[in-house]
């Protein structure tokens, strides 16, 4: 099995960078999409062979997510039940046979850290969301999470200590998450590798530096561990200012 994520950061504009040329060769059993940044109705794929989910922001150009599964889900959900996260678009959980596929866009602290104090809210009630699920059977999580774990998850780790994405506090929320039963999948298989990352900014030529970030992950629950067979990260895809990153599981 193939699972793909991938921030697009508005899928109109990917479209038109080669987003269906990649979706096509990879043929992944299951993509899941973050910052679609469209309303219903503004777009219709056909992507024969696939089952389509779309969960939208309520403001317009901003956010959301989407799931595209070969396997017909046995239910699908979206949101946590919580209104004071559900009117972004940020989550849709596909529960199949044997466990649970999270689509998640983690609400970014912003410049200022001026949602910073709402994210911890959120990366706490997110948690609990997971942990629920995790009792019924195992959780594979992914999405653009919004935070470079450790120093070796970007280019410059001194410069950027204060800034969103590699504060200490987003960073210990994710550490809280791994030691409540979760594998960074990419570090499970390449604990040590360098300069691979997932996001790079618009500006300064930076993925042409290859000054970047880590940001998307493929998250499984402990009890996944045996199924893992590899974590990959495309860094090679353009189309968007992240690449899509890859889980492959028996």
């Amino acid at each position: 099995m193939k699972y793909i994520s991938w921030n697009v950061n508005g899928l109109r504009a990917c479209l038109t960078k080669g987003f269906m040329d990649f979706f096509n060769d990879i043929d992944a059993d299951a993509f899941g999409l973050q910052e679609i940044k469209l309303s219903e109705g503004q777009l219709e794929l056909d992507l024969p062979g696939y089952y389509q989910y779309w969960n939208y922001a309520e403001k317009k150009g901003y956010s959301g997510t989407a799931l595209f599964t070969k396997v017909k889900p046995i239910n699908v959900t979206y949101d946590m039940g919580i209104d004071e996260h559900d009117h972004e678009g940020r989550v849709i959980t596909a529960e199949y046979e044997d466990h649970f596929f999270v689509v998640c866009y983690t609400p970014n602290a912003k410049q200022e850290l001026e949602r910073l104090d709402y994210r911890m809210v959120w990366e706490d009630d997110f948690r609990a969301y997971l942990n629920g699920l995790k009792k019924t059977k195992p959780v594979i999580l992914c999405g653009d999470l919004n935070v470079a774990h450790k120093e070796i998850d970007l280019k410059n780790p001194k410069t950027n200590r204060r800034n969103a994405g590699f504060t200490d506090e987003e960073r210990g929320k994710m550490t809280e998450l791994l030691d409540a039963g979760y594998i960074d999948t990419f570090r499970y298989f390449y604990p040590e590798l360098e300069n691979v990352y997932s996001w790079w900014s618009y500006r300064f030529k930076a993925r042409e530096k290859n000054t970047g970030w880590r940001i998307d992950y493929f998250i499984t629950s402990d009890d996944f561990k045996d199924r893992l067979r590899d974590a990959k990260i495309h860094s090679e895809i353009l189309g968007s200012d992240h690449c899509p990153v890859e889980l492959d599981f028996e």
